[in-house]
């Protein structure tokens, strides 16, 4: 069986983030989508060891912030591969908090938008943070990054908590 055939479904990359009290923490992550349009709803898959995890659990909602296609790979690493336990990934980064207290970036982004998250559905090694969004914002009309884009043409990886990491 290969399980590459998985790489061929169509994901975006963005940056998920949340709130636990005063502090924020986000991650990359490829696995959102809409589940229904009245209500609003979208899911979001997040592994369970993630530091993002414990703050969307703690906050009870979620922002997506969506990645434009000339994001460097400094700023994907930063929030892909490195530990919001080790480091305070906003720092130095341009941000707001929603209305919910959660990071909206404003910078790198083509929109935003933001979960109450009202269940979640444990699949194993994630969860699947399931809400309906409260608000959302356009903030250009640049092209948006694709997965397909980050491993094509940026030769980007997977680490190993993503849920489209395959072993080679």
């Amino acid at each position: 069986m290969n399980l590459k055939a998985l790489h061929q479904i169509s994901y975006g990359l963005y940056v998920v983030a949340g709130h636990k009290g005063d502090r924020v923490n986000a991650q990359i992550a490829n696995t959102v989508f809409q589940i229904t349009s009245q209500p609003p709803t979208l899911a979001v898959s997040i592994n369970r060891e993630n530091y993002t995890h414990e703050f969307i659990t703690a906050g009870g909602s979620l922002t997506v912030n969506v990645l434009r296609q000339d994001t460097g790979m400094k700023f994907i690493g930063r929030f892909g591969f490195k530990c919001g336990r080790d480091m305070d990934k906003f720092e130095g980064i341009r941000y707001r908090l929603s209305g919910l207290g959660n990071p909206i970036l404003e910078e790198n982004t083509t929109a935003f938008l933001e979960v109450r998250v009202d269940r979640t559905v444990d699949v194993g090694t994630h969860t699947l943070f399931i809400g309906e969004v409260v608000d959302a914002e356009i903030f250009n009309d640049a092209e948006v990054l694709t997965y397909a884009h980050y491993q094509l043409v940026k030769k980007g990886k997977a680490p190993k908590t993503a849920p489209t990491y395959i072993e080679e």
